[in-house]
């Protein structure tokens, strides 16, 4: 177990870290698409954009599966699929700050808006799993 610790340290001091982002991508995907699910299905799906998080969640996945015993798919499809996401994400942010406005009183009755409303960071970890799959194509591949 030390030695796979080491070798994990030495290619992170030395920018390697292409089939770690990868894997990250690929694992961090599906419960966030999980957790997605469950909320906008609490709120009924009432915008067609709460379905695209769980649309791209299976290729984001499988993406970064591939980058991670591809070093060509992570150069190529882990990076297309990571930046839908990521805009996914981006919009997800803009349309939740849109429904916490639309609730009564908007962001004048915060205390109440901001905890019964869309959470307004949430979508952010979009961008984040989506930044993961974005980096692993440009740092270097592990030895």
């Amino acid at each position: 177990m030390g030695g796979v610790i080491r070798r994990v340290v030495r290619n992170l001091r030395r920018g390697r870290a292409q089939k770690l982002l990868s894997a990250a991508t690929a694992f961090s995907a599906p419960p966030l698409g999980f957790e997605i699910y469950l909320e906008h299905y609490k709120a009924s799906f009432g915008d067609k954009w709460m379905w695209t998080p769980i649309w791209l969640t299976p290729p984001l996945t499988a993406a970064g599966i591939a980058g991670v015993f591809s070093a060509r798919a992570a150069r190529t499809v882990l990076p297309a699929v990571s930046a839908l996401y990521f805009v996914d994400g981006l919009v997800g942010i803009v349309t939740h700050i849109r429904g916490v406005r639309a609730k009564p009183g908007g962001f004048g009755e915060a205390t109440y808006n901001l905890v019964m409303g869309p959470p307004l960071l949430a979508p952010g970890s979009l961008c984040m799993v989506g930044a993961f799959g974005l980096v692993a194509a440009i740092v270097k591949r592990e030895t």
